[in-house]
Parts: C-alpha cells; structure tokens; sequence
C-alpha cells in the first residue's frame, strides 16, 4: 500500500488540514512512497466551485503549491484509463468517481476514500 491515488474529498481535507480526514489516514499519506492524485479531482472541483456545491477553506489556486510542497504527483487521465472507464459496471454513478477507479486499477493504486461504494470494484480502497 505504498502507492495511492486520493479521492477528491481526500485531496481536499489533506491540504485544508481538515478535521474529518482520520489521524491514522493523514499518516498514511503521509508515510507512502507515492501519493497521487487526479487531474479529474481537480476538474470535478472546478466545476463543483462554479456552480456552488463545493466551498474550500482556501483559495482553489493554493492547491497546487501544497501538493507539490507535500510531494504529490499529479496523475493524467490517459486514454487506457478511458476505456477502463467505458467497460466499469455502473455500480457508481459518478463520472469522477469512476474515472479514479478506472485509474486505480490501471496503475495499481490503492484508493484513499470514505466512499464505500467503491468497494463493489476490483479495487483496495482504505480509510482508516
């Protein structure tokens, strides 16, 4: 579990040093070899600022000096991750969602998150 792609809520409560983010979870994010997150997390952000259903405790253009200053990658969506995306069950609805599925499994990630709606997938999804 030393590779992990953070879920947007993650990636969000990580750089907000947000309570809801679990202590044992923030130290193993801390503590991986390789922490990713994706270009969709920002996208879905984005949009989600946009048209008002996402408020951050921080400006949206600090996020990414804090993930550089945290040594994260960011992960592009590739055209293997899309059509891993076009093939999914639909046992999450959510575009975003299922594209970091799509990614985890193509790049061997496990997924940080509390949605356990992930785990109907062939995917290793902790929250600790």
């Amino acid at each position: 579990m030393n590779r992990l792609l953070l879920d947007t809520h993650t990636l969000i409560w990580f750089v907000s040093n947000d309570a809801n983010l679990p202590i044992s979870t923030k130290e193993k994010i801390e503590s991986a070899e390789t922490v990713f997150f994706s270009i969709a997390s920002l996208w879905e952000m984005a949009i989600k600022l946009n048209i008002g259903k996402l408020s951050l405790s921080g400006l949206f253009e600090d996020i990414e000096p804090q993930v550089i200053a945290a040594g994260m990658t960011i992960l592009p969506i590739t055209f293997t991750d899309t059509i891993q995306f076009r093939y999914l069950p639909l046992h999450h609805r959510d575009p975003f969602d299922r594209i970091l599925v799509a990614q985890a499994m193509n790049h061997r990630l496990v997924l940080v998150s509390r949605d356990s709606a992930f785990d109907a997938y062939s995917i290793t999804r902790i929250w600790l």
